[in-house]
């Protein structure tokens, strides 16, 4: 089975859900021209990243009417959208949060599990943490969601894997920090070896959408990129510029691979679990 994947790499303007969701929109129909069956957009792609006090004015509900939601929902049935927002759960409770549209119909909802408040980054203050990480079942086979900072921890990327995903997608609005040896930023070669070892390691699929632009002195450097399950990019995208990028990929080589280099059924779940338990038990983390 064949998949197209577009990667909508975006610049939001900040706090203006109505801009944003045009933008959207105007993806979906470039990307519908290109016969693509799955868009992922960027993390927060409905507002931006720096919205701080503006999180309670743009943030969508899915627990009662919300006409931003049900315009995917209804844009869901011509192409399957990752889309990213601020979430308000029924209890008044916002997270920073991915969801998988299909067939009209809001399939999964990805609350970002680690929010960095180090540096440059303050997330905590305005999000609660998610708590569950979980793969689902897609039209086009069973995949996780993970947003940014989530995939600079291996666990859930992990758990992701064991719970049966073979497309990892991820989104990101990861900022530029420093120049590595040469003229590359040091934080885009760090995600784009982490997106390799998890296609080489997990023998799946890598999905990763990442913003470009510029929010309050921070420049986002876009190089989205899809890596196959042999650790290859299939796509590595452009840098700094707004762009729409489409990439076939084939499931049947997640069989190839693994045939090969047959990591998932070497998988010890049961040991990880035993020697967790004992870790916590010791108090050493």
């Amino acid at each position: 089975m064949r998949v197209t994947i577009g990667l909508a790499q975006m610049y939001p303007k900040l706090g203006d859900v109505a801009y944003n969701r045009q933008v959207h929109l105007e993806h979906i129909e470039r990307a519908l021209d290109q016969g693509v069956d799955l868009l992922v957009f960027p993390e927060l792609s409905m507002t931006g990243y720096q919205v701080q006090d503006l999180v309670p004015e743009v943030a969508l509900r899915t627990h009662q009417p919300d006409e931003t939601i049900d315009i995917f929902k209804e844009q869901s049935k011509k192409l399957d959208l990752v889309v990213g927002f601020v979430h308000e759960d029924e209890r008044g409770r916002y997270f920073i949060a991915d969801a998988y549209f299909s067939q009209g119909e809001i399939v999964h909802i990805h609350h970002k599990l680690y929010l960095p408040t180090y540096a440059m980054f303050d997330e905590s203050r305005y999000f609660a943490q998610g708590n569950s990480v979980r793969a689902f079942n897609t039209r086009f086979g069973r995949m996780g969601m993970l947003i940014c900072e989530d995939f600079w921890h291996v666990s859930p990327a992990y758990l992701l894997w064991m719970d049966g995903a073979d497309i990892l997608l991820l989104n990101s609005a990861s900022p530029g920090r420093g120049l590595d040896t040469g003229d590359r930023l040091s934080g885009s070669r760090w995600v784009e070896l982490v997106n390799q070892s998890y296609g080489s390691m997990f023998t799946s699929y890598v999905i990763h959408c990442n913003r470009v632009g510029y929010e309050d002195g921070k420049v986002f450097w876009g190089g989205s990129s899809i890596v196959d399950p042999n650790g290859e990019f299939l796509l590595n995208g452009t840098y700094f510029d707004e762009a729409l990028l489409v990439q076939e990929i084939d499931l049947n080589q997640l069989h190839r691979t693994r045939a090969r280099l047959p990591l998932l059924r070497d998988e010890r779940p049961g040991l990880v679990r035993r020697e967790l338990n004992r870790i916590l038990q010791e108090n050493l983390i």
